[in-house]
């Protein structure tokens, strides 16, 4: 697994994603480096580790960008007219194989720096609902996959409705399904997720069954 530098260049997303290598993507949505979110996440990267797959892990909150100011100049265009720490994210998504989403609950919801980044997907809306020229080619819908990880600290009921909305809607515009999803709410009480093993268990299991699934379609199509 590797962390993503700030100002990471395009020529080394192009040299990283080769044909035949299997990429994720795992969005770290908590600012809290060693938290909760952080524990299951890293049980999941060590899942799609351990299937076969090459892992980058990106710390959203540590990035520098702009959120969807509704130029409009995606409706027109592949880019975003924004150039900020967030465009090189636009090709790296579109080559990525599956991806992995980790994130608290915060106000029932996705909390805003993960929000901010998932709203500047817009480019990706553009393509496929406007345009009609989808950035996601036919064959490639055939194995992308999203796990969803979060936690919550209160118990109560519809504690993850506002992150699942969220989520299937991001997973659509990037086409790259829902696959599963890691929860646990009550973590108020529970204090630390490793009084909790089967749930990180579960993220391992999770990750390494959907990129065990997302090789065995990349494979699969290359030989058609």
């Amino acid at each position: 697994m590797k962390n993503l530098p700030v100002n990471f260049k395009f020529v080394e997303v192009v040299n990283s994603f080769s044909v035949m290598s299997y990429q994720i993507i795992a969005l770290m949505g908590s600012p809290v480096p060693d938290g909760n979110t952080s524990k299951i996440l890293e049980r999941a990267v060590k899942g799609a580790e351990d299937a076969g797959c090459n892992v980058s892990k990106v710390d959203v909150t540590s990035l520098k960008f702009s959120p969807c100011m509704e130029y409009f100049y995606c409706d027109q265009n592949e880019g975003c007219m924004i150039n900020d720490d967030f465009t090189p994210f636009i090709q790296r998504f579109r080559m990525a194989d599956g991806f992995i989403v980790a994130t608290p609950v915060m106000t029932m919801g996705i909390p805003g720096a993960l929000k901010s980044f998932m709203d500047r997907f817009q480019v990706f809306f553009a393509a496929k609902y406007m345009r009609h020229k989808p950035l996601i080619t036919k064959e490639q819908k055939t194995w992308r996959k999203t796990l969803l990880i979060s936690i919550g600290g209160m118990k109560i009921p519809n504690d993850f409705d506002g992150v699942k909305l969220s989520m299937n809607s991001f997973c659509d515009i990037i086409d790259a399904p829902l696959y599963g999803e890691v929860l646990q709410n009550d973590m108020d009480n529970i204090k630390d997720i490793e009084n909790r093993p089967e749930i990180l268990e579960t993220a391992y299991k999770k990750s390494f069954e959907m990129c065990s699934g997302i090789i065995s379609g990349k494979k699969r199509f290359s030989k058609e």
